[in-house]
């Protein structure tokens, strides 16, 4: 076979840093923009990008190497930018981690429309709340004490 052909969706969360509410109306369409270019420059593709001002959910199809990288990618792109171009966010920041889950092309849709709804959802659950279900339905074992800083 001369070329791997890939189709590996992952769900991609992370919150800026202790969940401070960074992400205004004035950052948030140009942001987004941003991320999409960055993913794009590393070969993936962005399908969906949502959330609200202290996190992201991001639908992304990606190739086969380290998804940890391009989202470590990602953060510390976007920092570096947002700091440059929007005057007073000299302090932004994203959180270290974040949770990474596979989605199967099946379930793709479900999970574009449930980042498309974030800012409803998030009128009814914490960004907490919901990062803890994200993790136990996946099955993922976690220390409490590490999951915000």
């Amino acid at each position: 076979m001369a070329d791997t052909y890939t189709n590996i969706l992952f769900h991609i969360i992370f919150s800026t840093k202790h969940r401070r509410p960074l992400i205004t109306p004035e950052i948030k369409p140009r942001l987004y923009e941003y991320m999409g270019g960055i993913i794009r420059n590393h070969g993936g593709v962005l399908y969906e990008i949502g959330g609200v001002a202290d996190h992201l959910h991001l639908l992304v199809r990606w190739n086969t190497e380290a998804i940890k990288d391009l989202t470590r990618q990602m953060k510390s792109d976007s920092t570096k930018w947002i700091k440059q171009t929007f005057a007073g966010q000299l302090d932004f920041c994203w959180q270290s981690g974040g949770g990474i889950f596979s989605v199967s092309q099946s379930q793709a849709g479900r999970v574009t429309r449930y980042i498309q709804g974030q800012e409803n959802h998030h009128h009814k659950q914490s960004f907490m709340d919901e990062y803890v279900c994200f993790l136990k339905k996946n099955g993922i074992a976690y220390d409490e004490r590490y999951l915000f800083d």
